[in-house]
């Protein structure tokens, strides 16, 4: 017979994070497409008055940035759109992370550093959990930017868990609801959750213990 106090809990937890995945997305959105696009009105606007006044040098030059603005944006909804990558089920964390972070590099033209020897022990509960974890992380480096460069590493703890840290030299968080949505999302995996500031750097660290790793 299954327990309905265990049932309950479950609910609770899915509840819970879908919660946090809309608060997440929400913020996402706004800081990210929403601002592209009124940066786009505004160039557009710019563009319509010189071309009025026949100035077509300014017009181009408004245009150009309002293109380049247009296609950070598509690039930002098809992230929002893609919850979770294919690689992270197919190929695992470390391919999904990989490709995370070679998307960051690439569009942001940040260093980033991906040592996870630990991902094939990962359970899917956690893979998917931490694979979170660490876009949220890197999403607010970039926002609060701009990195330098950004590091990733996920390891077996002596204990035989996971620990995974996620570095970066942006500016720092001033956000507290930022910091908390992590921690958050680390609770939901029984884990727990260490946010240091130092310098210029910028560390998150999630512990999880076997129990929780390996689900």
């Amino acid at each position: 017979m299954s327990d309905p106090g265990a049932s309950d809990e479950r609910l609770l937890d899915r509840l819970r994070a879908e919660q946090h995945e809309r608060r997440r997305l929400a913020e996402l959105i706004h800081d990210g497409p929403v601002q592209h696009l009124a940066a786009l009105g505004q160039m557009l606007d710019a563009a319509t008055i010189s071309l009025d006044r026949g100035d077509t040098a300014p017009a181009r030059e408004a245009l150009t940035r309002a293109v380049a603005v247009a296609r950070e944006a598509a690039a930002d909804l098809r992230d929002l759109v893609a919850i979770e990558p294919a690689s992270l089920h197919e190929q695992g964390f470390e391919a999904a992370v990989r490709e995370l972070t070679e998307r960051v590099a690439r569009r942001r033209g940040v260093e980033v550093l991906v040592d996870t020897p630990a991902a094939g022990l990962l359970g899917e509960r956690a893979r998917s959990g931490l694979f979170q974890i660490v876009r949220e992380a890197l999403d607010q480096a970039v926002r609060r930017g701009p990195p330098e460069s950004l590091a990733v590493t996920l390891a077996q703890t002596p204990v035989g868990g996971v620990q995974l840290v996620i570095t970066d030299d942006a500016a720092q968080e001033r956000r507290q609801a930022v910091i908390t949505g992590l921690a958050e999302r680390t609770d939901e995996l029984n884990g727990t959750f260490t946010y240091e500031r130092s310098g210029s750097a910028t560390t998150v660290r999630i512990a999880l213990p076997p129990s929780a790793a390996y689900v």
